[in-house]
């Protein structure tokens, strides 16, 4: 077994969604959709306790998740909480951005001293491709997520998984961003996981191997759920990867043991910027 040693918390990701969700995705590595709160969704309190406890061990970075972070009814709260102190992202299928919230997401990034960015999921530059994966109607509101963004002056980037049968042509994605109004657009590439809904899909290939951890995400990153506190974003729907109840109590040296470390592995990924 690899151990991963800790070098300080630079990164949190809170779930603060749980696995509920508006969409059913299916590669989604939590398994979350509508009506499923297996992992629950945490409290405005919750997340205040947390950053509390984050933010004076040398924070920088914090990102919202879930499920669909925006659905959230305090999402804007929670934002609010951290956004004076560290940069935020937010993880989203983008489908719920309609103008007032894109006005909200704007205004905050533009009188913050933190970076913001807002990070839309996509599998595919046409709605066929997308839609295969994610749902009929997924591309055509995240597409309008993405327009409202722009037009309030906050471009967004966005996640394409390298899963089977998502598009992971770049260029198609420049073309479908510039037609949205995005004048600099972000692509982050991410590859495939043995977890979730992938699994039973369609099984990664890749083969757990120890030894070359030095750019591993859970060296700098934790990820806090309503049930815990995990070593990165991936695993929070793992319950044996489950590290403490407690922040404090995570922040310690971790084991690398599960089919999905090694994708971080072979490939050196990491969920943050």
């Amino acid at each position: 077994m690899t151990t991963v040693p800790f070098d300080g918390l630079d990164v949190l990701w809170m779930q603060i969604a749980g696995t509920t969700c508006n969409l059913a995705c299916r590669h989604c590595f939590v398994s979350a959709g509508p009506g499923v709160p297996r992992i629950a969704s945490m409290s405005l309190d919750a997340v205040r306790a947390v950053l509390d406890d984050a933010l004076p061990r040398g924070l920088r970075e914090v990102w919202f998740t879930g499920g669909e972070p925006l659905g959230h009814p305090d999402a804007l709260a929670m934002i609010d909480l951290a956004l004076p102190h560290v940069a935020v992202g937010v993880l989203t299928n983008g489908t719920t951005i309609d103008a007032a919230l894109a006005a909200a997401l704007a205004s905050r990034a533009r009188s913050s001293a933190y970076d913001v960015e807002i990070r839309i999921s996509l599998d595919g530059a046409d709605a066929a491709t997308n839609d295969a994966i994610r749902g009929r109607g997924a591309f055509a509101a995240a597409c309008a997520g993405i327009r409202a963004l722009t037009q309030a002056g906050l471009e967004p980037s966005i996640a394409v998984s390298g899963v089977t049968g998502s598009d992971t042509t770049v260029s198609r994605y420049k073309v479908l961003l510039a037609e949205l109004g995005v004048t600099k657009p972000r692509i982050r590439l991410i590859p495939a996981f043995a977890l979730g809904r992938e699994v039973r899909r369609s099984p990664p290939a890749f083969a757990l191997v120890g030894g070359h951890v030095e750019g591993l995400q859970c060296r700098t990153t934790r990820a806090v759920t309503a049930d815990g506190v995990f070593p990165c974003p991936l695993l929070v729907d793992e319950p044996p990867e489950r590290m403490a109840y407690r922040l404090a109590d995570a922040l310690l040296p971790n084991r690398i043991d599960h089919p999905a470390c090694a994708t971080c592995l072979a490939t050196g990924f990491s969920c943050s910027r």
